[in-house]
Formats: C-alpha cells, structure tokens, sequence
C-alpha cells in the first residue's frame, strides 16, 4: 500500500468532490477506485466496508471511513485547515454547513425528471445570488482578511472557491455584484496546490453530463 488516501466513488463529482478539492488543497496526493457497476457497490458493501451501506468512502490512516462531513473534517483537522480554536472551528463549520446547504440544491437539480430540472435549477441560482452570496461578500467585508476565517486557509475558503466555480458554470456572472468574492476566487485561485488542482488532467471531475445519468442511478438504486 502506498500509503496514498484511496477513494471509493463513481467517476464523477457528487459528494466526493469536496473531498478530493480538500486533499488536493492540503497537498496530499490520493488514488481512486471508480464504481463502474451495481456489483461493484455491493462488493463495498458484502465486504463490511460501508458502515451505512453507502459511498463515498476513504481508506485513510488505516481506516474505512464514511460519511463525507465526518471524511471532510477528518481530513480538515489533519491537515491544519479547521481554525486555531474552538470559535474559528465554529465559524468554519457554519460557512462549511451553508455551502452544502447550496451545493445539495444544485446537485440536486441535476436528477430531477425534465420539466422540473430547470425550475429547480433556476431556484437554486436565485438563491445563490440572494442568499449565499451576499453572506460571503459581507463575511469577507466585515472580516476584511484575505480568508474568510482568521488569515490562513482554512477548509471554508476551499469549499467557497469549489461552490463558486460550479455556480458559474451554470451563471457566468453570478459573481458580477459581489466584488470581494471576485477577488477571493483569484487570490484563492492561484494558492500553490488549488492552481494545480484547476489544470487540465487533474483529479478534478467535469460537470455531470446529461448521457452520464443514467449510467449513474443505476449504480446507486
């Protein structure tokens, strides 16, 4: 064993991604073992390696974890971005908590029968920009540091900078009234580990395509 984090997922983004922008974030190099069929989640699962009989699942430090809040503040805590303190922690986890909040609802759009999937994405991008956004502008406004807890990078920045690269993917300009947010995505951009994260042929996954769905929901139903 090379000593690497190994990841059990689909190919694809979902409730992985964060996980691998935290890793990739921290510096630390992983492999991943893809999920091509049904047979092979329930081999996972006839095994004893899920605890809840789901996926994600990261094999790290010697263990089988599951569980992507407890997987992200696992890696978080190891990896010195989860705040020097108890109150730095607490901040973290509420910008951490409000991003998923968000991300579920996107992610979410994507699996709906057609003639919901636009309204449910359309929704999702106003609140985007009427309640998320202006939460972060004013966090940074009021903080007035480069990251959004204390002023180092912490896992809250991580998970702001995925969050806002996905929204625009759907809303280019779903920026274009939050000026500080602007700012934070090109500083936080171009730390060391996230730059290389953003190349081409990196572990980072593509937007779920349409021809993709299927293949997928019969993996995990």
């Amino acid at each position: 064993m090379s000593g690497k984090p190994v990841l059990h997922y689909v190919n694809a983004r979902g409730r992985m991604e964060p996980i691998r922008w935290l890793l990739a974030a921290a510096g630390v190099e992983f492999e991943e073992k893809f999920l091509e069929t049904k047979d092979d989640l329930q081999k996972l699962k006839s095994d004893g390696f899920l605890l809840f009989q789901q996926v994600p699942m990261v094999e790290i430090d010697g263990m089988k974890m599951v569980q992507s809040r407890a997987i992200l503040n696992y890696i978080a805590a190891k990896y010195n971005l989860y705040g020097k303190d108890l109150k730095e922690r607490a901040l973290i986890d509420m910008y951490v908590e409000g991003m998923a909040d968000l991300n579920e609802l996107i992610m979410r759009s994507a699996f709906q029968p057609e003639d919901k999937k636009k309204e449910e994405l359309a929704n999702a991008l106003d609140k985007v920009t009427s309640r998320y956004f202006p939460v972060f502008e004013k966090v940074l406004k009021d903080h007035g540091q480069d990251f959004l807890v204390g002023n180092k990078l912490s896992r809250a920045d991580v998970h702001l900078l995925e969050t806002i690269l996905m929204v625009e993917e759907y809303k280019p300009d779903a920026l274009a009234k939050f000026p500080l947010l602007q700012s934070f995505k090109a500083r936080t951009s171009n730390i060391p580990n996230i730059k290389k994260f953003l190349q081409p042929g990196s572990p980072r996954k593509p937007p779920v395509q349409e021809k993709e769905i299927p293949k997928l929901m019969a993996i995990f139903h």
